[in-house]
């Protein structure tokens, strides 16, 4: 297991999913862990069973695509003597369409969110981490942000720009002391998926077709995303920097 122990991490868009698993396995190797979230009673339940099993987790409530808000929680995490180790910006929403079928007000929230969200988080807490010559950023993109994605065309062009993003950063302060990585998962099994595949006809059809992408014929748990989030975070990842990790069961192997 690696050790996170002495370390502070935040981790948006931990309510649930994969941002909670993240929170949770971070809190299980030591860190201090912010859970935050646009819905405050999904942050404070997390917080909850995180402080349940022994771990150290607050709670509070974060809308990243406010900036104000942003800078508020860097001052209430920061503190007298506090730091941050460990930035993780999983916070992010999903849509369905074409470039014809997506409106304009569409395609601005899915940047707000997935890209303007990511900016305000890393440009808040990048000064303190510049002062330390210390920090780690780990952004989550999606397999969509490797390859396009059918059907998602708002989402792939935000996610794209998330490892796009998290390139340019990576290079931009590798020199000092910054390491910046993001997460690529295939579909994983999470409640807002789980939600998605209730709403189709055939909701066991629709999930094996979804399952059929990977190349391992299944969807991925969203505990296997945070193990990664995990390694990237220790320092036994010390030399890993502006890498787009794949986490995708084989869907890309063949492309």
């Amino acid at each position: 297991m690696f050790s996170l122990a002495g370390k502070t991490a935040l981790v948006t868009g931990a309510g649930s999913g994969i941002g909670a698993a993240i929170a949770k396995v971070l809190a299980e190797a030591g860190a201090k862990v912010w859970v935050t979230d646009i819905n405050e009673k999904a942050a404070t339940d997390t917080a909850q069973v995180i402080n349940g099993i022994g771990g150290r987790a607050e709670a509070l409530a974060l809308d990243v695509t406010n900036e104000d808000i942003c800078a508020t929680v860097v001052q209430r995490v920061l503190g007298p003597d506090a730091h941050l180790d460990v930035l993780v910006n999983n916070a992010g929403i999903g849509s369905v369409g074409t470039i014809v079928q997506t409106s304009g007000a569409d395609f601005d929230r899915m940047l707000q969110v997935n890209v303007r969200g990511i900016f305000n988080l890393c440009r808040a807490f990048l000064p303190s981490m510049l002062a330390r010559r210390k920090g780690n950023i780990i952004n989550l993109a999606s397999i969509g942000g490797v390859v396009a994605v059918r059907d998602r065309f708002a989402y792939t062009t935000s996610k794209f720009a998330v490892v796009g993003l998290t390139k340019s950063i990576a290079l931009d302060f590798a020199k000092e002391g910054i390491r910046c990585n993001c997460l690529c998962p295939g579909r994983v099994e999470t409640p807002f998926m789980r939600a998605r595949i209730a709403e189709y006809p055939d909701p066991e059809q629709a999930r094996r077709e979804m399952s059929a992408t990977q190349a391992i014929g299944r969807m991925a748990d969203p505990a296997e995303i945070a193990a990664a989030a995990l390694y990237l975070a220790a320092d036994e990842s010390a030399f890993i920097t502006g890498t787009a990790f794949i986490i995708d069961g084989g869907w890309t192997a063949g492309k």
